[in-house]
């Protein structure tokens, strides 16, 4: 039988050039995945690439036809990035891959997307790493696909998904958590529906205790699918991060998020979002983790379903 669906794309590796964003991590979690037998490669599926239609349910024309000529312009020097076609297609295709594994995760209570989880885009910019918001383009698929009315987005990056947090606010139908280090980037912080900001050094206990109340109320939400940006840069040897949290803590986050919201029948959807560790092994741990708490948690709740 079909297990938990991966979504991955060999081009999310793209060539950014000597940075501290380790676009490598995508394949290295996905060969640690099957390496370990977590994952089966009859379970990787691969997007196709987004249609236009796709990301102008979020983003705007002007700044998407910036994008296609790759054009240096006020919307797209902020990425902090190189603006090549390979780095192009690598962004509007993990789109597609974020709202691949959310339509799948509807029928099979869970997907995992090795990508995605670029909340700092905002509908017109760029930002912090990020030229495309998957988050809000799966979350706008599914809601014109007429498959479901509320979502949430629980994202744990150590950096606030400002641009996630614009694009829903005002919008009773999204609700969107954002967990990070209140004196870090971005500047100026967005309203999300509730913002959580810690400060410098925060170790694992009074993060996850913050973390069970602010649960809670995604759960009363009612939310019929949870995107969870499970960013690995709170850990505390990350270089873009100042929270303490250890790989223990931070397996203790993913299980409070992933199995809190399958055992009450959401679906989650995880994308990897940030991280920057000084060792690379080390993001490739986190996310890993991540990914098979989701497999597992997902494939017992198949298994039960199906009796």
């Amino acid at each position: 039988m079909p297990g938990i669906p991966i979504v991955h794309s060999p081009r999310y590796a793209c060539d950014i050039g000597a940075h501290v964003f380790p676009t490598a991590k995508y394949r290295l979690v996905l060969a640690e995945l099957l390496s370990s037998g977590a994952a089966a490669p009859a379970d990787v599926i691969e997007p196709e690439p987004a249609p236009r239609e796709l990301l102008e349910r979020v983003h705007t024309r002007a700044y998407l036809d910036d994008l296609e000529a790759l054009r240096w312009t006020a919307r797209t020097i902020p990425s902090e990035l190189p603006l090549t076609r390979e780095i192009v297609d690598a962004y509007t295709l993990g789109a597609a891959g974020t709202t691949l594994a959310s339509r799948r995760a509807l029928g099979t209570g869970a997907a995992v997307h090795l990508g995605g989880g670029f909340h700092h885009a905002f509908a017109d910019h760029a930002e912090g790493f990020c030229y495309i918001n998957d988050l809000a383009v799966a979350i706008r698929a599914l809601q014109s696909d007429g498959r479901i009315r509320r979502a949430a987005v629980v994202d744990l990056d150590v950096h606030q998904g400002n641009g996630t947090a614009a694009l829903f606010e005002g919008d009773d139908d999204v609700f969107t958590l954002s967990f990070h280090q209140e004196a870090n980037y971005p500047t100026p912080k967005m309203r999300s529906t509730l913002d959580v900001g810690f400060e410098d050094g925060t170790p694992d206990e009074p993060y996850l205790a913050k973390l069970a109340e602010a649960l809670e109320r995604v759960w009363r939400f009612g939310p019929e699918i949870v995107l969870y940006q499970a960013g690995a840069d709170p850990y505390r040897d990350d270089q873009l991060g100042g929270l303490k949290l250890t790989l223990e803590g931070l397996e203790r986050r993913d299980r409070m998020v992933i199995e809190g919201g399958i055992t009450r029948d959401i679906p989650m959807v995880v994308t990897l979002g940030g991280g920057y560790a000084r060792r690379v092994q080390d993001t490739v741990t986190i996310h890993a983790t991540t990914c098979r708490i989701a497999i597992e948690s997902g494939e017992r709740r198949l298994a039960a379903r199906r009796g």
